[in-house]
C-alpha cells in the first residue's frame, strides 16, 4: 500500500504556518527549526523559499497587508469616506494579527502588498485634490493612528479588581475595574471617535486648500 504523500512545500504554506505561529506565540516563536518541525520537513528545504527568518517575517507581514481592502479607492467613494472605510479595514486586519504589527511598523520596504496599499492611499488623495506633500502626510498619519490602535487595548489594560483603584489615590477611577468587561465596545468607540476627529481636521484643511487653489 502506497504511503500518503506529504503536502508540497510552498511559499504560501510556509507563510501561513509562520503567521499562525506569530499569532499564537509571538515573533520570537518563529525559527527555521520550529517552522520545519511544524511543516514536517527538513530545515534546509526552507532555504529554497526564504534565506533568513527576517525574510519569513517580512512575508508574513505582507500577507497581513494583503488582507486590507483597497476597493474604496477605486469605486468612486469621496476621499473622506474612502479613508474612513480603509482605516476600518486596515485596523481589522492588524487586530486579527497584532503580534506582527512591530514588523509592519518598520514601513513597506520592498513588500508588494504594503507598497500597493501606500500607492492606493497616496494616489487617491492626490486625485482628490490634495497637494502631493500633504497626501504623503495623510498616508503617514493614518498609518500611525491605525497601527497605534492595533497595538493594544486601552480598556483591557485595567484590571477587573475594584480594590486596585483606591479612591484616596485615584479619585476618578472608581469604575475603572469595569472597563475590561466592556473592552471591545470601548475600544471600538475610541477608535471611531479618534478617526472622526482626525477626518474632521483633514476636511477643514481640504476646504482651505480648495478655497486658495
Amino acid at each position: 500500500m502506497a504511503r500518503p504523500r506529504k503536502p508540497l512545500l510552498s511559499t504560501d504554506r510556509i507563510v501561513d504556518t509562520a503567521r499562525a505561529l506569530v499569532d499564537a506565540e509571538g515573533l520570537a516563536a518563529v525559527s527555521t527549526r520550529r517552522l520545519a518541525g511544524e511543516l514536517g520537513v527538513s530545515g534546509p528545504s526552507l532555504y529554497n523559499h526564504f534565506r533568513t527568518k527576517d525574510q519569513i517575517l517580512e512575508a508574513v507581514a505582507d500577507s497581513v497587508s494583503a488582507q486590507v481592502d483597497l476597493s474604496m479607492f477605486e469605486d468612486g467613494r469621496p476621499w473622506r469616506r474612502a479613508l474612513h472605510d480603509w482605516a476600518v479595514s486596515y485596523r481589522a486586519a492588524l487586530r486579527a494579527h497584532p503580534n506582527i504589527v512591530p514588523v509592519l511598523a518598520r514601513g513597506p520596504g520592498r513588500r508588494p502588498a504594503a507598497l500597493r496599499l501606500a500607492d492606493a492611499v497616496y494616489g487617491a488623495m492626490v486625485d482628490a485634490g490634495w497637494p502631493p506633500a500633504q497626501a504623503t502626510s495623510i498616508g503617514a498619519l493614518m498609518r500611525y493612528f491605525v497601527m497605534g490602535s492595533a497595538l493594544g487595548s486601552f480598556a483591557g489594560g485595567f484590571v477587573d479588581d475594584a480594590t486596585a483603584y483606591d479612591p484616596a489615590d485615584y479619585p476618578h477611577l472608581g469604575q475603572a475595574h469595569r472597563l475590561a468587561e466592556r473592552q471591545e465596545k470601548i475600544d471600538e468607540r475610541a477608535f471611531e471617535t479618534g478617526l472622526t476627529a482626525l477626518l474632521d481636521g483633514l476636511e477643514q484643511q481640504y476646504r482651505q486648500i480648495r478655497r486658495t487653489a
